[in-house]
């Protein structure tokens, strides 16, 4: 055994790797997700169908290119207990971990394949310091990379910080959404395809409202990607 196993077997008795979705112990080889985990997860498959749950969601409302999520999300799930510890504990490895997996799925659908850019869904400035960073943004940077794809962090952003939308309806969550959105490098996005993401779709109002600002660039395609919806 190399002094730096050693290093790693006295560390993981101190701080030990647990799988984000399930609690349970990691293996050495496993990151973010135990091995059932990784292959047992509801996977939704949505970016093999142009028609699906999700898009639907969308018709009428904006006219996007495409819409998928990696996970069907449930409360109390492990999806949710996954999203939560990337959210909320400030384990960004696992957007990144999500983001890579599924942009190599993305790549392989017609879809999603000539992406552009991805762009997250921005958090207001104060939240994100909070915070202390946008969950949205690690997962945008492994479907970026996956994708071969600019990862744009810095196009979107919220100027004003609206009041949370968990109890909201859809119509109060629009409404919410609607005009706080903003866009900088407009003219390096012109004709080309984008992709938005966050982390979890329920209604799809804050999507919808980056959408719109998004397809106000001239010539602009725009699809979404979320790590999980409830659709």
């Amino acid at each position: 055994m190399t002094a730096n196993n050693l290093l790693a077997d006295f560390f993981s008795l101190i701080y030990p790797r647990i799988c984000f979705a399930c609690g349970k112990g990691l293996y050495k080889q496993e990151k973010c997700l135990c091995a059932f985990c990784r292959y047992h997860l509801p996977k939704t498959n949505y970016h093999l169908e142009e028609d699906n749950p999700l898009s639907r969601l969308f018709w009428g409302r904006v006219n996007l290119g495409a819409a998928a999520a990696y996970y069907h999300f449930d409360k109390g799930s492990k999806v949710q207990h996954l999203i939560h510890n990337l959210k909320y504990h400030g384990h960004q490895e696992i957007g990144t971990m999500i983001g890579t997996n599924y942009g190599i799925d993305l790549k392989n659908s017609p879809l999603y394949r000539d992406v552009d850019a991805v762009l997250p869904v921005p958090l207001h400035p104060k939240k994100q310091k909070r915070r202390g960073y946008n969950q949205s943004e690690s997962f945008a940077r492994g479907i970026a990379s996956a994708l071969g794809a600019n990862c744009i962090t810095d196009g979107l952003f919220r100027a004003f910080n609206s009041s949370s939308q968990t109890l909201r309806s859809r119509f109060e969550r629009w409404k919410n959404v609607e005009t706080i959105f903003g866009l900088y490098h407009k003219d390096s996005l012109q004709g080309k395809h984008l992709l938005l993401v966050d982390d979890v779709v329920t209604t799809g109002a804050t999507l919808e409202a980056c959408a719109q600002v998004l397809l106000g660039v001239p010539g602009a395609r725009v699809s979404v990607a979320t790590i999980a919806c409830a659709a």
